[in-house]
């Protein structure tokens, strides 16, 4: 049986057709990916730091742009925003965020210790844009061809702009008419849960995709760039835990990250991350009505990464 949902932090209507996956398939399905091997020469690679714009920043030892780096921060050398061609209402900063030196550890790999510096650098990258005066900062992962990532090497963007996304303003706007914490109330729901201690991390009741989840502290107020260091360290332990459930029982799929984040000024809020798996395709239906649709019952999806072992 199908069923329309809507998500209330997104403003988007989902069908959640199961016996759509079971429709037949004539395409020759491509085979699963596999993991990334080392490029002769990888410009995000140790030892090949001069391929790359100039740092702006680092975690680890060494000089900048020498090797000893374990998280490395430097411009997009085809940034979407900002650069000297930018035009009106595409200034900005556009960062690679390297989350390794080794080629092959994506960031659902990651021991806790790098996983939390990874995030913390997230946040301390939107949090300099910021200073510097940008309107608006948040910070992406794209994981393999499929969700967008042109280089293998594991890393993440970070990007400041100087206007307010129209959706981020309506995102706002959703948060203050419902007079409540949506976040909170989307976490609630128990056969949507993955954990709850200390993060939330669920799979929402109307979830774009298959296997989507969202994740959020329960004490992170509206601004990533603002997060005090424990949630933010508790956060990306849930990120990175989420991100190996997912290589479990979808192996290694491709998955775009999330920081969703308020502006500075912008009351209420609650700051959270959307893990997207990329296993479908937007097709005719989709664009001719704007409702997406979803072949995965998040609660079965959320069953399933529950009982995942990492």
């Amino acid at each position: 049986m199908s069923e329309l949902r809507h998500d209330a932090l997104s403003a988007q209507d989902v069908i959640v057709a199961a016996g759509r996956a079971a429709r037949p398939v004539t395409f020759t399905v491509p085979p699963e990916p596999e993991p990334p091997t080392a490029a002769p020469a990888c410009a995000f690679c140790p030892g090949e730091e001069a391929m790359t714009p100039p740092e702006v920043a680092r975690r680890g030892s060494g000089a900048p742009g020498e090797p000893g780096w374990q998280v490395r921060v430097f411009p997009n050398l085809y940034p979407i925003v900002g650069g000297p061609d930018a035009g009106p209402g595409t200034t900005g900063a556009h960062e690679v965020v390297g989350l390794s030196p080794d080629h092959a550890q994506a960031l659902g790999r990651l021991d806790d210790a790098a996983a939390v510096q990874v995030v913390t650098m997230w946040r301390d990258r939107t949090r300099a844009h910021l200073v510097a005066g940008h309107a608006y900062a948040f910070a992406i992962v794209n994981h393999l061809g499929p969700a967008g990532a042109s280089i293998a090497h594991p890393h993440a963007q970070v990007f400041a702009l100087d206007v307010v996304p129209p959706a981020v303003d309506a995102a706002l706007a959703r948060v203050r008419d419902a007079g409540r914490d949506l976040v909170a109330a989307d976490a609630a729901p128990e056969p949507l849960t993955i954990d709850r201690d200390p993060v939330w991390v669920w799979c929402p009741n109307a979830s774009t995709s298959p296997y989507f989840v969202r994740i959020a502290h329960p004490e992170a107020g509206p601004r990533f760039d603002d997060a005090d260091d424990d949630v933010v360290a508790a956060t990306a332990i849930a990120v990175r835990d989420t991100l190996a459930r997912l290589a479990v029982v979808l192996h290694d799929p491709p998955y775009n990250v999330v920081v969703r984040t308020a502006p500075p000024g912008a009351q209420p809020y609650h700051w959270y991350v959307d893990v997207i798996p990329r296993l479908a395709v937007v097709a005719g239906f989709e664009q001719a009505t704007g409702i997406l649709v979803n072949t995965v019952p998040p609660e079965r999806a959320a069953a399933e990464l529950r009982a995942a072992v990492a």
